[in-house]
């Protein structure tokens, strides 16, 4: 288990200034999901964490450690991504693809280790596609893929666990497939998770805490309740929302009002 902290983090593109004094603390084990209108900064936030960009300002620390000051191998053993879009150029089985999570830990030169094998095939286990291992990769349905994308992650044996829109192309029987089983690893193994969200009436099914970016801005950080209010929602998205409690679970579910979207009025 390993905590997160962000201090003061700015990060910019060359076309602009993307994430604006971001502080953020996420503790040992827990299920965060971002939330945030396209360019908003959440996949950005995610690569920062991961190591992927570098922040302009501000530290992130892991597990007590500066991002800035770990090698690619110490990071890897610490933080995992769950990328939104992933491709193989080469017709690659589903655990060889599971087995590029060793790769960080793989010495040149001398191949992969039992260790390696067996994290494989304990992440292969976690993410319940022993049936389809030996299949080809490219062969596989969109939510077939995301669960190999997701136990190549766990390959890495990370203490965070980072994904990014896991479930935008999948239809409703997968989305909530593999949110529940990035809820048994979170519930069931202590794996601290953060998830950047594009359906908010699933993370608010699934997230006990929610953080919504606006331009670049945390703008609220709590839970479901406290963080996807209507007029929270309404301003961030700009569009016209009811808020009811969920019939069964009692979590903010959201109705969408149609023709009230902010942008959509005809000029006279």
């Amino acid at each position: 288990m390993i905590d997160l902290k962000i201090g003061q983090l700015n990060f910019s593109y060359f076309d602009g200034l993307v994430l604006d004094d971001i502080n953020l603390s996420v503790e040992p084990g827990e299920m965060v999901g971002l939330l945030g209108p396209n360019g908003s900064g959440k996949t950005t936030l995610i690569k920062l964490i991961s190591g992927i960009l570098k922040p302009g300002h501000g530290d992130i620390m892991l597990g007590g450690s500066n991002l800035s000051r770990l090698n690619r191998r110490n990071i890897a053993s610490r933080v995992a991504v769950v990328p939104q879009q992933f491709h193989i150029p080469f017709a690659f089985t589903a655990s060889e693809v599971v087995m590029l999570g060793r790769t960080p830990f793989i010495k040149a030169f001398s191949g992969e280790t039992g260790a390696d094998r067996q994290a494989a095939t304990t992440a292969i286990e976690l993410a319940g596609i022993s049936d389809i291992a030996g299949r080809r990769f490219d062969e596989l349905s969109g939510g077939e893929r995301q669960k190999v994308i997701l136990a190549m992650a766990l390959a890495q044996q990370p203490k965070l666990l980072l994904l990014d829109e896991p479930i935008v192309h999948l239809d409703i029987s997968h989305q909530i497939e593999t949110l529940e089983l990035v809820r048994s690893l979170n519930t069931e193994r202590g794996l601290t998770i953060i998830a950047a969200m594009h359906d908010l009436n699933l993370a608010s099914l699934y997230f006990d805490r929610l953080v919504l970016l606006e331009k670049g801005k945390i703008h609220a950080d709590g839970t479901p309740e406290e963080v996807l209010t209507e007029d929270r929602i309404s301003r961030v998205f700009s569009t016209a929302v009811k808020v009811n409690p969920h019939p069964i679970t009692g979590a903010p579910h959201i109705i969408i009002i149609p023709g009230e979207h902010k942008d959509n009025h005809v000029p006279s």
